[in-house]
């Protein structure tokens, strides 16, 4: 029997911002090496003796193409892609996914893995997932919990209804915990009794669908209208949105699992994190003898315990004197905060977002299916824009009402479409869009392209576009705002 994995690839981008935001959350960024989490969760169940199928990726629209990307960059072409039409949690998510594969057949195993842990060990977790089959094949709804090295108040908790048991082996829960206060904490790791919430199940598709008309039979109806009545779109399944929205926002956790009594958990006891704030990036991170983890363009003198981050281009961080900091810069927010006060980067985000401020949900760089733009420069009744077109991607055939554009090409060639005209262009050549005409940007080589773009006009907004054709099917409304 197969275990066929459901990611789930959603997410705020709070946690780590200002690396991380909600234009393109933790999952998508090389927080500790090349690799992303994302990909790292996918690659970590595709190459293994255990029989591992091809995964259910379920994510939304905003999304989308950002994951088809970076599986691509690895050489993986998923043939499950499930676009939700808006976030309601993890219980819709994961319902919507198992009916999905039950259709194929009600009893194949399931594995629900958030798509931005950090696992190393792979093997380990490997053989984990084996003890855990045994237990959903037998008809339980199976998490798993870490094993705790400190009293962490950033993670749910698990109650054993036994001893604690080793790696290796299935025991019954008693119940979950809710992420408690730093004494509480304490008590539970003494005792033994408690493991770390993963956020990680395993049971048979059939087995949780029963769960969910038995404790949450509301819920089970709009999910399943929602599948019933989705669309194809290109290599993308997309969710009916009018049950979708009617759903509760609500977690597996609370919708479902608290309320079953065929319950299991399998302890995992090898390293593991959520990444969850900037502490645990730390944690995660190379440190020298004074604790202190630099990135690239970063610099401690006289520091301890400290997080010092650059990512921003041509940026330098320089930190003297400090203890128990985490300092991360971004070309446009820079974060300076005590270390035990990581997980309050939140309250930060949500005060941005009062002031408005583009900084909380943004990042300076707008990825798109056809490759990604930044501004450079924006002044009044003009902006410069770096355009990188990814080779063989194009941008839509549109035309715009406010504004004419100039386009230099500094690397690779650019095919252009003006209205009746096509021509290449190459580096160092320009060419004038002028107001109103119809045109195409398109990447005909094996390498990336890139352009500067000056626009200039009355209005600049990227919602004054009139899209007439396009590769990736953005038509709809929900998929043209401020997407060229």
């Amino acid at each position: 029997m197969s275990i066929v994995p459901i990611i789930l690839c959603g997410g705020s981008g709070t946690r780590l911002w200002p690396l991380s935001r909600k234009s393109f959350p933790k999952q998508f960024t090389q927080i500790l090496g090349e690799t992303t989490l994302f990909q790292e969760a996918v690659l970590r169940l595709s190459k293994s003796d255990l029989d591992i199928g091809d995964p259910v990726i379920i994510t939304n629209a905003d999304f989308r193409f950002i994951v088809s990307e970076q599986l691509a960059a690895k050489g993986i072409t998923p043939d499950r892609l499930i676009i939700e039409p808006a976030p309601r949690n993890t219980a819709p998510a994961v319902l919507a996914a198992a009916l999905h594969v039950a259709k194929t057949d009600p009893d194949t195993v399931v594995l629900v893995c958030p798509a931005d842990h950090l696992i190393p060990d792979h093997m380990a977790f490997l053989e984990t997932l084996a003890v855990a089959r045994v237990a959903a094949l037998d008809g339980q709804l199976v998490t798993f919990g870490i094993k705790p090295d400190r009293p962490e108040t950033g993670y749910g908790y698990l109650k054993l209804s036994t001893d604690a048991p080793a790696s290796g082996h299935a025991t019954p829960l008693a119940g979950f915990v809710e992420k408690p206060d730093l004494v509480t904490a304490q008590s539970m790791i003494k005792s033994g009794d408690y493991l770390w919430n993963s956020g990680i199940f395993m049971f048979q598709a059939k087995t949780i669908i029963a769960a969910f008309k038995s404790h949450a039979p509301v819920l089970f109806d709009l999910v399943s209208q929602s599948l019933e009545a989705a669309q194809p779109d290109l290599n993308f399944l997309r969710l009916a949105p009018a049950p979708w929205t009617e759903l509760e926002d609500i977690s597996l956790d609370f919708a479902v699992m608290e309320k079953a009594d065929n319950l299991s958990v399998v302890a995992y006891d090898k390293e593991w994190s959520d990444l969850g704030d900037w502490d645990a990036v730390w944690r995660q991170s190379e440190t020298d003898t004074d604790g202190v983890a630099t990135s690239q363009n970063a610099m401690a003198i006289d520091c301890t315990n400290t997080l010092l981050r650059s990512d921003g281009r041509d940026l330098e961080v320089v930190g003297i004197g400090l203890t128990n900091i985490v300092a991360i810069a971004m070309n446009d927010a820079v974060l300076i905060a005590d270390k035990d006060r990581a997980q309050d980067v939140k309250i930060a985000v949500d005060a941005l977002k009062k002031r408005k401020a583009k900084q909380a949900t943004q990042l300076p760089v707008d990825f798109r299916p056809w490759g990604w733009f930044e501004n450079l420069v924006v002044g009044p009744r003009f902006q410069v824009k770096r355009i990188h077109v990814n080779p063989g991607a194009a941008l839509s055939l549109q035309s715009h009402h406010h504004r004419s554009e100039h386009w230099i090409v500094v690397e690779g060639t650019a095919k252009i479409t003006i209205d009746e005209t096509v021509k290449l262009i190459s580096e160092n050549e320009s060419v004038y869009i002028p107001l109103g005409a119809t045109h195409r940007l398109e990447n005909p080589g094996k390498v990336a392209m890139v352009l500067i773009e000056v626009q200039t006009g009355s209005y600049l907004g990227e919602d004054d576009i009139i899209r007439y054709e396009d590769l990736y099917a953005r038509m709809s409304d929900e998929d043209t705002d401020a997407q060229p």
